[in-house]
């Protein structure tokens, strides 16, 4: 069974995969006829599939986040692969699968991302901030062993969230060395809060979310750990108008830079304004190198990334 990454047109594909999503959709006929809007995913990464005529059935039967067994060809539509399945069934326990098999995650253990932030975390030399930073990570210290950090734009895989934080506190640790007007402590907090109540904000499953919870959708991330701050200095006598708490939550609620992008303000703080492009770059190139990494290895282009103002990616061939 090819990987879907190994895709190209006109295959003619046999195996196991993953309903990552799937909508129940209509054509334009008349009358109107139901079919499945699919995207079939494993670990290499996913493709978007169509299948035609759908019964009464079937509707009761498929479900997203379910391993199926699918015949079908790889068809080119809008210049993109994409899956027409032929036919389709549950997979079941005599097909010897499993869903981990076919769940993208971070190419580091969970358990070493997480050692690596709880080090840093204790590292923090300021104890009020460290004391801060301790009562907001366990709040979802069990989540971030497997949540990603967004449902589609970058790291959204099992530990993407443990793994984006990571990757930004290596970034993070260079700016300090190369800027040493900034604020080590309040950087690495930053870095560590910025997403934290992502976990809180997502429902997902095996690192792929299904949906938003009421407080994401009515608070959101950045809010919710703005008012964790607030929350750790009551318990710890801090007070709230103290520069430290406002050095906090302005690093937190200003890291996505505008309004458009869900920041109530600005970066107005050395902190703000390294940890948002810290925060930008990482995001990006993880856009960038997921791109690459999904695409068939034949095709020159990726797919436009949305993230990336809707450009794709050409690889040189140098």
């Amino acid at each position: 069974m090819k990987p879907i990454n190994k895709l190209n047109i006109q295959d003619e594909i046999v195996g196991f995969y993953l309903l990552k999503e799937l909508n129940l959709r209509q054509t334009n006929g008349t009358p109107p006829k139901d079919y499945f809007d699919i995207i079939l995913s494993d670990s290499s990464g996913q493709i978007s599939a169509k299948y035609w005529d759908v019964s009464t059935q079937d509707k009761e039967t498929f479900l997203p986040m379910q391993l199926v067994k699918i015949q079908g060809i790889v068809q080119s539509y809008r210049d993109m692969p994409q899956v027409k399945i032929n036919r389709i069934r549950k997979a079941t326990d005599a097909d010897g699968v499993s869903l981990t098999d076919f769940v993208r995650s971070a190419p580091i253990r969970p358990v070493d991302l997480l050692h690596t932030i709880k080090l840093t975390m204790n590292e923090i030399m300021n104890p009020q901030v460290r004391s801060i930073v301790q009562y907001c990570v366990s709040k979802v210290e069990d989540k971030l062993m497997h949540y990603p950090a967004a449902k589609t734009f970058h790291h959204a895989y099992f530990a993407g969230l443990a793994y984006h934080i990571v990757r930004m506190l290596e970034i993070g640790d260079f700016i300090c060395k190369q800027r040493p007007f900034l604020n080590p402590d309040l950087l690495k907090a930053g870095i560590i809060l910025h997403d934290i109540a992502k976990p809180e904000e997502m429902i997902a499953q095996m690192g792929i979310v299904t949906d938003y919870s009421n407080q994401g959708k009515l608070i959101g991330h950045i809010v919710l750990a703005s008012n964790w701050i607030v929350e750790a200095a009551l318990k710890h006598d801090i007070p709230l108008d103290s520069d430290l708490i406002l050095g906090l939550q302005h690093l937190v609620l200003s890291h996505h830079n505008l309004g458009e992008w869900g920041s109530p303000v600005q970066p107005q703080t050395a902190e703000a304004v390294a940890l948002h492009h810290i925060d930008n770059l990482d995001a990006k190139l993880q856009m960038v190198e997921d791109a690459l990494d999904t695409t068939v290895e034949t095709e020159p282009w990726t797919p436009m990334i949305r993230g990336l103002e809707n450009k794709a990616i050409y690889r040189l061939k140098v």
